[in-house]
């Protein structure tokens, strides 16, 4: 038996508040998340808004994959929303939360090929496992129409 909207929207947030990518470089920590970049030293958060349009100059190309990864989520969640207050195209819903864990793990292929940089694509595993609990079961099901 499939989750329910109520519950297949839970997991979709759940996805999008865990860090998506944690980095271990020389000791100093940093997450990014849906929201925005996480560092430790010093502790500070900068909002994805601020991390793309006011400091993009030299970013590395494979970091421009977490900001599709975030649009990818938006879109998801926007889905899933739909579920709850009228109706979701589960097919529409699995392949934005799938887009953006697969968004990630282009990140964390980008950061590990540095030396001296940890990575672990927590975004990846959480956002798969999603789309696969609890959208698989939804996608290539039929769904009910209603009566014109």
């Amino acid at each position: 038996m499939a989750a329910g909207p109520r519950r297949r929207l839970a997991a979709v947030v759940a996805a999008g508040l865990v860090p998506w990518t944690v980095l271990l470089v020389r000791g100093e920590l940093t997450m990014l998340f849906t929201f925005g970049l996480f560092n430790t030293n010093p502790a500070h958060l900068v909002s994805v808004y601020d991390y793309f349009f006011r400091f993009t100059r030299g970013l590395p190309r494979f970091i421009e994959a977490w900001g599709s990864g975030v649009v990818l989520y938006l879109i998801g969640l926007t889905s899933a929303v739909a579920g709850v207050v009228g109706r979701e195209d589960p097919r529409i819903t699995a392949l934005a939360v799938v887009g953006a864990g697969l968004s990630q793990l282009t990140v964390a292929l980008g950061f590990h090929r540095r030396i001296g940089y940890v990575v672990v694509p927590v975004g990846t595993v959480v956002l798969l496992a999603v789309g696969w609990w609890y959208y698989w079961p939804l996608v290539g099901t039929p769904q009910s129409t209603p009566d014109r």
